[in-house]
């Protein structure tokens, strides 16, 4: 993405463009390469459409019953409270970067940041959120 920017910041202010050539050549090449790997293989591929074939694929398990069954709310809680601290250890990784020119002023801000989510963690555990009664 940063690229594509200056790019186009050198475009708008009269900058060298042949310094990213080398990159439109490659990004052209791509995109011609998977074009071309995909048309290949739908005209020589094999097309033989049998029942098996068209079927869903379960991982070898007979289907039965239906699909809209309600799941249990716990696995979505877990799920999002898995993304929401996953999110926090990326952040640490700019501070990790910039640690020295922060200073102690953003120690302190990064203490902060771990106060916040560790406050939210021990209301996420007396509320019993992570406690499988099923």
């Amino acid at each position: 993405m940063n690229s594509m920017i200056y790019f186009l910041d050198s475009i708008a202010t009269g900058g060298n463009t042949s310094d990213y050539a080398p990159i439109g050549i490659q990004i052209i090449f791509a995109a011609g390469f998977v074009a071309t790997m995909m048309i290949a293989t739908h005209l020589l591929g094999p097309k033989r459409k049998t029942k098996e074939k068209l079927e869903n694929f379960t991982s070898g398990i007979e289907s039965h019953g239906n699909a809209r069954q309600p799941l249990a709310i716990k696995y979505f809680l877990v799920a999002i409270l898995f993304v929401l601290f996953d999110v926090e250890v990326i952040f640490f990784y700019p501070y990790a970067v910039n640690f020295k020119s922060l200073g102690w002023s953003g120690f302190i801000e990064v203490i902060l940041f771990v106060a916040f989510f560790l406050i939210g963690f021990v209301y996420i555990i007396k509320k019993g959120a992570l406690k499988w009664e099923d």
